[in-house]
């Protein structure tokens, strides 16, 4: 993997371990000379995984759209930010650029985005591995509900198990190096 798509909060959350998650994968993926593909804001979690890969001397591209350039939300020191149109555009040029994605922390944008890049793997569009950093537990009631809709046959076992799983940063680009 080259570059890896994190989905993540424009917010910072409530708890300080969600930003030390954030720093912690930045570390991971920068020990490994992937590059962080991420929404290009400096704010939340965004703004804490993007400023920690480029600390360490990562690559970073910011995929935004126009509308949030002009809320002044957009980071200005990237390697590189990528002004679209729109947020589907927006969603279209990260999934090209990446080798794979990881959602941490975030609402419901983060959790938009994850889904459609793990429908996408289902249905074979692209065969990226999709995961999830479960920081402090965060993802735990959404992985219950992911594995009721396997006992409920809405989601087959092994599209479930497409969406890979860790609270490590390391163990998580593991599993996804091996995809």
């Amino acid at each position: 993997m080259k570059k890896v798509c994190v989905y993540c909060g424009s917010s910072s959350g409530k708890r300080p371990e969600y930003r030390y998650a954030a720093r912690s994968l930045a570390k991971a993926l920068t020990l490994r000379g992937i590059g962080l593909v991420y929404g290009g804001a400096s704010v939340g979690i965004m703004g804490e995984i993007a400023d920690a890969v480029l600390a360490d001397g990562g690559e970073v591209i910011g995929v935004i759209p126009q509308a949030l350039v002009d809320k002044e939300v957009a980071h200005d020191g990237l390697t590189e930010l990528k002004v679209v149109d729109s947020m589907h555009e927006r969603k279209a040029v990260m999934m090209d650029l990446s080798d794979g994605f990881i959602a941490l922390p975030g609402g419901l944008g983060t959790q938009e985005e994850l889904f459609e890049a793990l429908t996408w793997s289902q249905l074979g569009l692209h065969k990226k591995p999709c995961g999830l950093l479960n920081a402090e537990g965060y993802y735990d009631i959404l992985c219950s509900f992911l594995d009721h809709t396997v006992e409920e046959q809405f989601v087959k076992t092994h599209h479930r198990d497409m969406l890979l799983v860790e609270d490590s940063p390391e163990k998580l680009l593991t599993l996804m190096e091996a995809y």
